[in-house]
Order: C-alpha cells, then structure tokens, then sequence
C-alpha cells in the first residue's frame, strides 16, 4: 500500500470512528494513554454542562478536580491498567452508568481509554417510585396488622411484651382468677382490666372502676361499701349502694389498691374471703359476686415489708400478677399509639392532621414518664392547638422538644426533615459500618444483603473509599 493509500485508509478509519462516537446509543469519550480528551460525543453537553470544545484536548485528572466527571473511571483506568465500572453523577443530577476500558500498544504501554457513559436517571427514578410504592405497601399492611392488635377499647400489642400480655388475657379471662395488674401510672392498666372483663363471661355484667388513690379517705370507706340511711351526717335517706354491690354479676377494678388504708385492706379482704358484705350503718351482710382485678404503680412486696399493706390481702391478690412494661421499653408500640391516636384524634374532631417525620422522630426518642397518658395528652394538645394541617416540630411541648435536641446534640430541628433524608442517614452509617470492616465490595455485599452494583453505587453517592 502506497502513502496516498495510507493517508485515505487513516482518513477513512477516522471517520468511521467518528460516526461511532456521535451515533452510538452510549456516551463515548476517547483518550490517549495520559487522559487527554481525543474523541467526544456531542451529547456531552447535555450530558456534563461543556461543549464539545470545551473538553477536547483536556485532561480527565483537571476535569475530576473540576469536578465535570466525578470520579473520572478513566483515570482509575490510567491508574490500574484494568476496566472499571462505576455509577457517576454529574453537576445535572444525571446519574449514569460508566465503564471503561483500556487500549494497549504492541509493547504493552496504555495507548488509549475508551470510555461509555449509559444515562441510568430515568431508570434509577423508577426504581425509586416503585421503591416507594412498595414502601407504601408495607405501610398500609403495617396499619392493616396494627388494627388487627388493636381491640375496640384501645389496646394496642405490637411489641413482643405487650403480646405476651394480650395472650395471658385471653387465658385468665375466662376463668375467675384475681389479677393483679402492675406498672407504672398511665401504662394503660385499666385499659388491659377492660379487656379481661370484655373475654369474660362477666362481660354482659357490669365493668366498675374505682381509683383508690383520688378519694379522700373518709369517703372511701363510704364509696366501697355503701351505707344505710341516717348512719352518718349528710347521708342519702335512702342509703346508697357502694362500688362493691355495684360490680356484683360483673367485674371490679381496684385502680390504685396499694393508696388503700389498712383498715380497709382488712374489711376488704373480709369480703373476698366471704363473699359478702355490711354497709356503713348495717348488720345485715349482704351477698356479693364479683371478679377482682387490682392495679397498682406501687411495689406491694415491699409495702408488705415495710407494714403499710397486710400480707395477707397481698397473697389473697396476687394470684394472676400482669407486669406491664413502661412505654419507653417498647418503642414498637409507641410507634403504633402514635397512629392510632393521631387517627382517633383526627375522626373525633373531623380534620385531617398529620405530624411530620421530624415531629415523629421527637416522640419516638422521648422517654414517656406519663406513658400512654401522657402520649395521648400530647397529641390531643398539638392536634387541637395547632392551625396547621402538619404537625411540626415548633408545636412540640417544651419537654418534648428539648429532649429531642439534646439526643442530637443540639442539632436544631428542621420542620421539613424528609423520610427520605432520614433513611439516607441510617444508609450511609451502614455504608461506613461495613466498609470499615471489609475489604472487598463482594464482601460488603455480603455483609449487607444487597448486590455489589448497589455497594459500588452507595459507597460513590456518599464519597466513601472502599
């Protein structure tokens, strides 16, 4: 072949190449052996905010520092001498797909890197709604099973511990054992005491609650046993049935029993024992049939000890005791409150309030000293003091509030702190976790149960060096 051959064969090779690089469905860019743009498509300006010759002739080591290819898998290239994939986004928003690869002279030195650029944004939003769609889905079977737990009074059992209390209700309900329910104040005793009367086959009786601790004691005595007429100053004339006869055919609650004086532990232990009864006044015993179920926040073995509760009425209770673990022990169902109490809250008053997710991640964190009451009281105040239809973190009640910002470190709280920018900070710790403690991608898949790819795709989205 002559040199005018040569020269047209070389001409003809550069034009052909030319036309891959412009008609190819991929982005390519060419460069020599020391990163210097060669080749370009003319898609690189929608691709990377350059024009074509802007870029021809530079350096993909400047332009990475530029930050127009970030990282530049050419330069990997230059760097390892092997192909690399990477996923890349640029200053657009584009996120794109790269793979490069090298070129080798006859004696083994790096000619060239070719690089291919695949547009993955309409791909990567997609996953992304479906992603959220299935997210969706599993929020509405979460709900689904929530309303499955939760009875018609209100009880919710999410957590394992509230569970196991829910099974232990339907096997004390059905016979006529004493409970003993125990816990802090507004842990939902009553509500749990509700439940047992409703599985009973007292249910079609009455169900009678009575708070020990917010009678005066002249009074209780009165409003425990009843009374005749005439046996004390300001007595009905007709003398009045106590709370006792009240629940006869039905349950009775002893809400607060370890506030009850010792003389009344006495005459009320006499009625379990016996089954009956005599009125303020009275010395007719009057028969009574009634299930027992006491609650308490305080520690009565120790009142025992300490002789501010009788032995014997404490042993007489404690047949069935129910522990019931204070709300901050299980988040799972503080979680579940929250929406089922934002729901009933937004049904009683007809509106439709939401809380934001900053508003939530502030409830989830505070410690709940009132407990279940306490939650609800919060709620209702926000729901019914504020204007808006989203809740923010501004209506939290100081304590709330200020709980919050010292568990993160006095980070201001931001009203719009998306799910998606919480969920992108659980990612990037977990991201951190297992590249400190692997050494390879593969390893990190592993580790984290998801595919290499999506390691590779994290770990350039958060800048972490694997």
């Amino acid at each position: 072949m002559d040199k005018h051959q040569h020269t047209a064969q070389e001409e003809w090779l550069r034009q052909v190449l030319e036309g891959i690089v412009e008609t190819s469905r991929d982005h390519l860019i060419i460069t020599d052996g020391e990163g210097f743009i060669r080749m370009i498509g003319d898609s690189c300006e929608d691709m990377y905010g350059r024009s074509k010759d802007e870029l021809l002739g530079r350096n993909v080591i400047e332009l990475e520092q530029e930050k127009v290819f970030y990282p530049s898998v050419t330069h990997m290239v230059m760097q390892k001498n092997i192909p690399q994939t990477i996923l890349q986004e640029t200053k657009n928003g584009q996120q794109l797909m790269v793979s490069a690869y090298p070129v080798f002279s006859g004696e083994g030195k790096l000619t060239a890197v070719v690089n291919y650029s695949h547009d993955l944004t309409e791909i990567l939003e997609l996953k992304q709604r479906y992603e959220s769609m299935n997210q969706q889905l599993k929020q509405f079977e979460s709900e689904i099973e929530e309303l499955r737990e939760k009875n018609q009074d209100g009880m919710v059992a999410v957590s394992e511990a509230m569970m196991a209390i829910n099974r232990l209700i339907k096997k004390v309900a059905v016979v006529d054992s004493t409970v003993l329910i125990l816990g802090e104040s507004g842990v939902g005793k009553n509500v749990i005491a509700k439940e047992i009367h409703r599985n009973s086959r007292r249910s079609g009786g009455d169900f009678v609650e009575i708070n020990c601790g917010s009678i005066p004691e002249g009074l209780l005595e009165s409003e425990l046993f009843g009374y005749e007429a005439g046996s004390f100053t300001g007595a009905a004339k007709t003398g009045k049935k106590g709370i006792i006869e009240m629940a006869n055919g039905g349950t009775l609650l002893l809400d607060e029993l370890g506030e009850l004086p010792l003389p009344l532990q006495a005459k009320l232990l006499k009625v379990i024992q016996e089954k009956k009864l005599q009125r303020i006044g009275s010395t007719q015993d009057r028969e009574v049939d009634f299930r027992l179920i006491a609650a308490t926040n305080r520690n009565l073995e120790a009142m025992v000890k300490e002789g501010k509760f009788r032995q014997d009425l404490y042993f007489r209770l404690n047949v069935v005791p129910i522990h019931v673990p204070p709300l901050r022990e299980r988040p799972e169902d503080t979680a579940a409150l929250i929406r089922v109490v934002l729901r009933n809250l937004n049904e009683r008053y007809g509106l439709q309030k939401r809380l934001d997710s900053a508003t939530i991640a502030a409830l989830m964190q505070y410690d709940w000293p009132g407990n279940v009451r306490e939650l609800e009281n919060v709620l209702e105040r926000m729901v019914v003091t504020t204007d808006e239809e989203v809740i923010d973190p501004v209506h939290l009640p100081a304590e709330v509030a200020a709980n919050y910002v010292e568990q993160e470190e006095n980070v201001p709280l931001m009203p719009r702190f998306s799910l998606k920018e919480a969920l992108e900070q659980v990612e990037e710790k977990w991201m951190r976790y297992a590249s400190e403690r692997c050494r390879t991608t593969a390893e990190m898949a592993d580790l984290l149960g998801i595919s290499q790819p999506s390691v590779v795709r994290k770990l350039q989205k958060y800048r972490i060096r694997s």
